[in-house]
């Protein structure tokens, strides 16, 4: 259950990062990703 809630919020990093490139927020929704890509590398990681 716990990758459950881990999937929820990258992909909730992803789409919130998809919707601030699509609003012309290109640092903030760089950020978004990259948070993403770093929280997906330390789970896996630890995992």
């Amino acid at each position: 259950m716990r990758t459950l809630y881990q999937d929820i919020l990258i992909g909730i990093f992803f789409i919130s990062g998809t919707w601030s490139f699509i609003s012309g927020q290109f640092i903030f929704s760089s950020v978004l990703f990259a948070g993403a890509a770093i929280y997906t590398n330390m789970v896996r990681c630890v995992s």
